[in-house]
């Protein structure tokens, strides 16, 4: 009887390690399939083991190399281990002695100091050699330049030699073998640390105030990247995305003629400028060819080219975007855009005039 309850009150316990066991093999495989899954748009997931940049292909290789010189040493300390745990093990003629002190080998000593010493070294000298040749890459005459800022929680994207200002989305033409143009990017910040990465077109770099950094990219295929600022920031750092959208040469040419034109606006959104234009919206808002011209939010002059807002947290649609304006909360709580506390009329006519801004 005795006997049974000592059973029965394991069962729970051994119950709840099966189901722990599950659960941690379940969360394995979700967290895999990113990497190893078939999505419909294979371009839009960030794994930087699916590299489509020279500077994300030479971080892909490096860590491949370390992964391999990781495993040797993991299938030989656990050889040796497993080796030990049967070789060793508790004989049942064992009297419970120690066993008689045996002072080390030099030789063994002197192996297990150098050969960790020799894997660090070429470990660093490997590493060193990435992060060397992506640093030192020269610019070609071809390459486009971009200024991105970092703000919390939106990125601006400046294109000084093109006369383009946009948001949070960034566009750049494909560099083929045959006519490589890479895209060289200065990072600043506008307030606190950020870190731009896009895991498929190259390493996290980081946006620090008063420092100016670079980096480069030259994507091999069109398609469109994922990217995540990879630097606490604050509240909103989570939904700090961007999104890099590679493009063809005639059809980054053909968004770089359309992204320079001013803003148009039809007559039937006359009202809704009006009010955007007389409300605090113009203080951290620009518009090319009207009164706004603030630095403290995003450049909205073809602001409906865009897919979505928010720095990606929103899907770019007429729904969103009247959302958007009436409770930025409501979208992305703790969002420095305030509430603009406009009545339902002025609020139809602000989105109505921002859905022209194509």
């Amino acid at each position: 009887m005795v006997r049974e309850i000592h059973q029965n009150s394991h069962e729970p316990h051994h119950k709840s390690r099966i189901q722990w066991v599950l659960s941690t093999m379940a969360g394995c495989l979700l967290a895999a399939l990113p990497v190893f899954g078939n999505p419909e748009d294979p371009s839009q997931m960030p794994n930087m083991f699916k590299p489509q940049s020279s500077p994300a292909h030479a971080i892909f290789h490096l860590s491949l190399f370390v992964l391999a010189i990781c495993a040797v040493i993991f299938v030989i300390v656990f050889s040796l281990l497993t080796y030990s745990v049967i070789k060793f093990r508790r004989r049942a003629n064992d009297d419970g002695r120690e066993p008689p002190p045996i002072y080390g080998s030099n030789q063994i000593e002197l192996a297990w100091t150098v050969i960790p010493v020799l894997i660090v070294l070429v470990l660093f000298l490997a590493t060193a050699r990435v992060i060397h040749g992506i640093q030192q890459a020269k610019k070609p005459a071809e390459a486009i330049e971009v200024i991105a800022i970092g703000h919390q929680f939106w990125w601006e994207f400046r294109y000084p030699a093109l006369g383009v200002v946009t948001a949070n989305e960034l566009h750049v033409p494909v560099s083929d073998t045959s006519h490589p143009t890479p895209t060289f990017i200065t990072l600043l910040s506008a307030d606190t640390d950020h870190s731009f990465w896009v895991p498929r077109l190259a390493g996290k770099t980081d946006l620090i105030p008063n420092r100016e950094n670079h980096m480069w990219i030259d994507p091999d295929e069109p398609g469109v990247f994922i990217g995540q600022c990879a630097q606490y920031c604050g509240t909103q750092h989570a939904k700090m995305l961007l999104r890099v959208y590679v493009d063809s040469p005639d059809q980054f040419k053909k968004w770089v003629q359309e992204q320079s034109k001013p803003a148009q606006v039809s007559e039937s959104a006359r009202e809704g400028r009006r009010i955007f234009e007389t409300t605090a919206c113009v203080n951290c808002h620009a518009v090319s060819g009207t009164v706004a011209d603030g630095r403290f939010g995003p450049d909205l002059t073809h602001l409906m080219s865009r897919d979505t807002i928010a720095s990606g947290a929103a899907t770019n649609t007429s729904e969103n975007l009247r959302l958007w304006i009436h409770n930025p909360e409501a979208i992305k709580p703790g969002s420095l855009m305030p509430a603009m506390n406009l009545n339902q009329q002025d609020l139809d006519a602000v989105t109505a005039y921002l859905e022209t801004l194509r």
